[in-house]
């Protein structure tokens, strides 16, 4: 466990990138389990990953720069996977959980990517599964079933206390190799705009949340070394005014 050497740390972002204005004479927000997904391409000379600057109308962090991602749905329990994740990957992103809350982030962090970009994580399927969730109809009805084996866990990061919004989100990483389909863009939520590939370099240059650029650190390592299941990583929290890194 590392605790940084300044109060308020990197990671103390600015109100509207932290989760709006701090809150008044009341307990903290509970933060609420999200996820993000991290797509990227090696078709090129240099890794590209995909990034999408988020509305200035939003509260959460306007105009930056960010991973597609957002909230756990209860539809996202329930959906057949065609393929599940691994064991170590299981056991870094239920730490504080359970296996079946780390599995429906998994899913969350591919849902949202389909929603804030069009594109669906997954397999061909001849009979696609039955859901009455909303969110996963358009996999289903273009036969395509969500897959959970390429998916790499590389970080976990806690919003900090006295905000207006909180979120608990998990941070996956999965090869585009691995993308079954897409649709137009503008079937999209509207949440992030000017999606583009980008270079790791090019992505560092970018306004960046704190704990994003964090974590593409993070990402430039496991894509230098390779998978490793022996290799832990990064819970980021706060405690006490501090930043607190916890190897996972």
């Amino acid at each position: 466990m590392t605790d940084t050497d300044n109060p308020g740390s990197a990671f103390e972002d600015s109100a509207d990138e932290a989760g709006g204005p701090p809150r008044r004479g009341e307990g903290p927000v509970r933060p609420r389990d999200a996820a993000t997904l991290i797509l990227v391409r090696r078709s090129g000379p240099e890794p590209q990953i995909l990034m999408g600057r988020r509305h200035g109308g939003h509260v959460f962090m306007p105009n930056k720069f960010v991973f597609p991602g957002g909230r756990v749905d209860p539809g996202d329990w329930r959906i057949a996977a065609a393929s599940e994740l691994k064991p170590h990957v299981v056991r870094r992103a239920a730490h504080g959980a359970t296996p079946g809350r780390a599995r429906a982030l998994a899913l969350a962090a591919i849902r949202e990517t389909f929603e804030e970009t069009g594109l669906l994580l997954g397999a061909p399927c001849d009979r696609p599964p039955r859901s009455r969730s909303k969110g996963w109809q358009p996999f289903f009805e273009r036969r395509v079933q969500p897959v959970l084996e390429p998916l790499e866990f590389i970080a976990r990061a806690i919003t900090p206390p006295a905000r207006t919004r909180r979120f608990d989100a998990r941070f996956f990483l999965a090869g585009a190799e691995h993308i079954a389909g897409t649709t137009r863009p503008d079937n999209g939520s509207g949440e992030l705009l000017e999606l583009h590939w980008l270079t790791l370099g090019e992505a560092h240059r970018l306004d960046l949340p704190s704990i994003t650029r964090f974590v593409l650190g993070e990402l430039e390592t496991h894509l230098r070394e390779g998978p490793d299941a022996a290799r832990s990583v990064p819970f980021v929290y706060f405690r006490r005014g501090r930043t607190v890194i916890d190897p996972l």
